[in-house]
């Protein structure tokens, strides 16, 4: 099921975000109406998942570039382009997580359960779709995915190519005329999609802020 909600979330993307630049280079006009900046922290200790197997837990700092999509009844929707860099501390807490059947499982149990500090990479397309509350306040919700590179494997995903997926609720601020403040809170995954193995990959509950400005 996961599988399919991920293959039918990349079909959406891909196809509104091809969409969206055949249109814009017709107009030969790529330039984002709003820019910004979005800071987030997630960890798999939570009320929702925590995982008695492994601590897991993440810094992530995302530039935003925004694209509007139109608007559809009284919804309005944007395309957000989101490189960005993840700071991971990752650690092994039940040693037996790693079987006897797998290659040099002695090693890896000795390496896993060690404290980690992972890097990863990303480029990420989300959806935002707003509704507006007041003048001045949207609710915002996000559904995302990025292509990623992860630089340190662990018992849970291989070092390398990897996939992220985001699904983030929040709001949206006008402070000022030009610019906007953003608080939300984020569901997020990673995983390689069985491209390596292993591929148990990593579920974070996170909050996130967020700051962006309208360019003339």
């Amino acid at each position: 099921m996961l599988k399919k909600i991920k293959k039918f979330t990349f079909l959406i993307l891909l196809f509104t975000s091809v969409t969206y630049y055949s249109q814009a280079k017709k107009k030969t006009h790529l330039k984002p109406y709003k820019v910004g900046f979005l800071f987030n922290f997630g960890t798999n200790e939570n009320f929702i998942f925590d995982d008695v197997d492994y601590n897991y837990s993440t810094k992530t700092y995302k530039t935003q570039a925004f694209y509007k999509l139109g608007d559809w009844k009284n919804l309005k929707l944007e395309l957000i382009v989101q490189p960005q860099i993840q700071f991971i501390k990752h650690q092994l807490i039940n040693k037996h997580y790693v079987l006897p059947n797998e290659e040099n499982y002695l090693e890896k149990r000795a390496e896993f359960t060690q404290l980690k500090k992972i890097n990863l990479y990303a480029l990420e397309f989300g959806i935002a779709i707003k509704k507006r509350l007041n003048t001045k306040l949207d609710l915002q919700g996000t559904i995302s995915l990025g292509f990623s590179y992860i630089n340190k494997r662990t018992e849970r995903v291989a070092k390398g190519f990897t996939f992220i997926e985001n699904f983030s609720l929040g709001f949206s601020h006008q402070t000022f005329k030009n610019s906007f403040i953003y608080l939300g809170t984020n569901f997020g995954h990673v995983s390689n999609l069985n491209f390596q193995k292993p591929n148990d990959g990593y579920n974070i509950l996170g909050i996130e802020i967020g700051y962006s400005i309208l360019i003339k």
